[in-house]
């Protein structure tokens, strides 16, 4: 098995991994740093996050860095300062017995003059994020033009993010660089677009395969409807008592919310998005990071760049919209050889898309039911005994209380303390789940298909006959779980469609999930919406106020658009 020395990296670096406890390189060090340590040929790197990326450029860095000459030769670019200040902390270990080399991050969200005066005292490598890296290049603060390696540390985040304008500000304004090193876990298009004109015959190496799921990952899935997606949380929350984990949303809307309403239910819990001040964020990572917090509610932007040690779960609440991004996700766990699980809840109408997540990603999906209430209780219990038989008694002065817990308790059997030790620990989990309901969307057997289709061919039967009567609910009648509701509001209260499906979603506290065909005329609307939500959404607008007018939101199929508006309900 190949070492760090036999690639040929200076001693000092040896001593320093060494005493770090890196002995064999990883699959990307092993063949990356080979070639870097030229430092005159480009180089891409496919790589999954968690495989030693930052070590396959950081040793080659210091090794061909010139410690004499006091300006910046080597660029490091990332995505977000969480990413920045990691890179930093790991090359300062690595250049521990190196003397003369100074390293500097430079990211938004902290004082400009600081970095600028750090910049001036004379560095050899820059690690920086874009927007802040190209404010500093336009108030001449760094001068980028003797800059002779840039390094491209998760390319595919950057582009994802936006950046890919500043990537290529930054690569035309590093005229002399003798060679670009990008590292990705994807990729996309963009990447290899930027690729063909700004580097010249790079080196590409492959660490499996492009957009293929880390096989140290198990991925889960559990099928749900839509309005049981929280509860369903819950449940795997609740199941995996151990669990310290990151829980993925869409928007900071979605994070926020759920964090509030599980931090009240008692779960150490809190969110991390867009909304937060750089000093709340270093706030919520830190006690994530100390494990003050057992769980991290993140949107996709928010989370770029966190690296967690021992991460055991990641939970996709909702699905993102793109297979990269999954990819993304799921890296946050089973890192450094460790095992994860990425579980993902999903809905019924998301099936394709997962089915297209699992197939890209090249891997095994594993669909588990979702665990009952007693599962859960069990599980919880089964947790506890392990924690109570391996609690640590030998620092107390336990012995002096033993004659009198005994004395105490000398009318009560053995069964009887632990029952009351069972009550005390789990009296809430067993109310809570004493009634619980099965979250599972089951697969309906074909005898209850054939009878469905029964039902629906009698109800065609009776629209039939019904069609010369005028009867208006032929045209609406859904076979399935859809319920229709109509609504006094439409284009004319300035409504687009899309803009109305935010309204009315934000009222009722609603995912769109629920939500079918949606049929928008001025002055009225009809919303197909799941059987199960529509309650909650008719009780969220009707009889509130839109714009000085009184909504009216009522069943269609009860004669809803039938009954005249009152005066001043337009």
């Amino acid at each position: 098995m190949t070492t760090f020395e036999a690639l040929g990296i200076d001693a000092r670096l040896i001593q320093a991994t060494d005493e770090l406890g890196y002995v064999n390189p990883t699959a990307i060090q092993e063949q990356a740093i080979p070639v870097l340590l030229s430092g005159t040929k480009d180089f891409i790197g496919l790589a999954q996050t968690g495989t030693g990326k930052t070590a396959a450029f950081g040793l080659p860095l210091l090794h061909i860095i010139d410690a004499a000459a006091k300006y910046p030769q080597a660029l490091v670019v990332c995505p977000t300062r969480e990413l920045c200040l990691q890179i930093v902390k790991e090359i300062e270990l690595f250049k521990k017995y190196m003397t003369g080399i100074s390293v500097v991050a430079v990211y938004g969200g902290a004082s400009i003059g600081l970095q600028i005066r750090d910049l001036k005292r004379g560095v050899q490598i820059v690690v920086a994020t874009p927007g802040r890296l190209i404010d500093l290049i336009e108030r001449k603060a760094i001068n980028l033009e003797q800059i002779k390696y840039v390094v491209l540390d998760e390319a595919d985040e950057m582009l994802n993010m936006g950046f890919q304008d500043d990537i290529e500000f930054i690569l035309k304004n590093t005229p002399v660089r003798e060679s670009t090193w990008l590292f990705s876990a994807t990729m996309p298009p963009e990447i290899r677009k930027v690729s063909k004109k700004y580097m010249k015959d790079p080196k590409e190496v492959i660490v499996g395969k492009v957009n293929t799921a880390n096989k140290s990952i198990d991925h889960q899935y559990y099928v749900t409807t839509a309005q049981h997606r929280y509860e369903t949380l819950k449940r795997i929350i609740d199941f995996n008592p151990g669990i310290y984990g990151i829980i993925f949303t869409r928007t900071k809307i979605d994070a926020q919310e759920i964090s509030e309403r599980l931090t009240r239910e008692g779960y150490d819990i809190d969110a991390l998005h867009g909304d937060l001040t750089q000093q709340q964020r270093d706030k919520v990572m830190g006690q994530f990071r100390d494990k003050s917090l057992q769980l991290l509610i993140a949107t996709d932007v928010a989370a770029r760049g966190i690296d967690v040690v021992g991460i055991t779960h990641v939970i996709n609440y909702e699905l993102p919209d793109d297979v990269e991004i999954y990819t993304h996700r799921s890296g946050r766990t089973g890192r450094a050889g460790n095992l994860g699980i990425c579980i993902s809840i999903v809905h019924a109408k998301e099936m394709y898309k997962f089915k297209q997540i699992e197939r890209i990603n090249n891997s095994q999906f594993n669909k588990l039911d979702i665990p009952s209430g007693k599962d859960v209780c069990r599980k919880q219990f089964f947790h506890f005994m392990d924690k109570l038989l391996s609690a640590d008694i030998s620092h107390g002065d336990y012995e002096t209380y033993v004659p009198m817990l005994a004395e105490k308790f000398a009318d009560v059997s053995k069964e009887d303390v632990l029952k009351r030790v069972a009550a005390m620990e789990f009296d809430r989990f067993l109310k809570y789940y004493e009634n619980s309901e099965d979250l599972n969307l089951r697969e309906r057997s074909k005898r209850d298909m054939n009878e469905r289709g029964g039902d629906r061919e009698m109800g065609r039967r009776r629209d039939d006959r019904s069609e010369g009567r005028g009867d208006s609910r032929k045209e609406y009648t859904r076979g399935g779980g859809y319920s229709r509701l109509f609504v006094n509001l439409g284009t004319k209260d300035g409504f687009f469609k899309a803009s109305f499906l935010q309204f009315i979603l934000d009222m009722s506290d609603l995912k769109k999930e629920v939500l079918g065909k949606i049929d928008m005329k001025d002055m009225t609307s009809w919303i197909e919406i799941d059987k199960g939500a529509a309650q909650q959404m008719i009780r969220s607008l009707d009889g509130k106020n839109y714009k000085g007018r009184r909504i009216r939101m009522n069943d269609a199929d009860s004669g809803g658009p039938a009954r005249r508006p009152r005066r001043g309900e337009g």
